[in-house]
């Protein structure tokens, strides 16, 4: 069974988190999505929220599973869930260079685990998480934000703006 694991904070999940779960479902036979958590990173939505958001805009693929792991090193999680393949997004030079660098540890650690990058469509390529958190809040913000993410994702930041 070929398994790829797409991990990220998906604080929250955009269309361009959406672009690549749709091509890694393509791609292998089980795609995780696994939600990082990180102690050092603040985040607006909880593991759980993320999860269901996850679910809700990956449901019509039945081979991805939405999983998170904590504190600790991708690689290491990809070796313990039976992963061969960690599946990498690059929109701009600056992620590549950075992906570069991630991917020369993780073959120091594990030469089994190949690091496979997709480079995004232009309608998604510069659609980051921190770009959506940072339109919340101005005035006009849900009319930017709605083309951003999915329509369950969007639903969920205007109930958490609310608050």
């Amino acid at each position: 069974m070929l398994r790829g694991v797409y991990a990220g904070s998906f604080d929250p999940p955009t269309n361009g988190h959406l672009w690549m779960i749709e091509r890694g479902a393509r791609m292998f036979d089980q795609l995780v999505v696994a939600i990082g958590e990180s102690p050092e990173k603040s985040c607006m939505f909880s593991i759980a929220e993320r999860n269901k958001m996850l679910s809700e805009i990956s449901k019509g693929h039945k081979n991805i599973k939405i999983t998170s792991f904590e504190n600790e090193l991708l690689i290491n999680y990809a070796r313990s869930i039976n992963a061969k393949y960690i599946l990498r997004g690059i929109r701009s030079y600056k992620d590549y260079e950075y992906e570069k660098a991630i991917r020369e540890v993780n073959e120091d650690l594990d030469k089994d685990i190949l690091t496979i990058y997709l480079l995004p469509s232009y309608d998604v390529a510069n659609i980051s998480s921190s770009l959506v958190k940072g339109l919340i809040g101005s005035r006009g913000w849900e009319k930017a934000v709605r083309k951003y993410v999915p329509k369950c994702v969007y639903e969920e930041l205007v109930k958490k703006s609310r608050k």
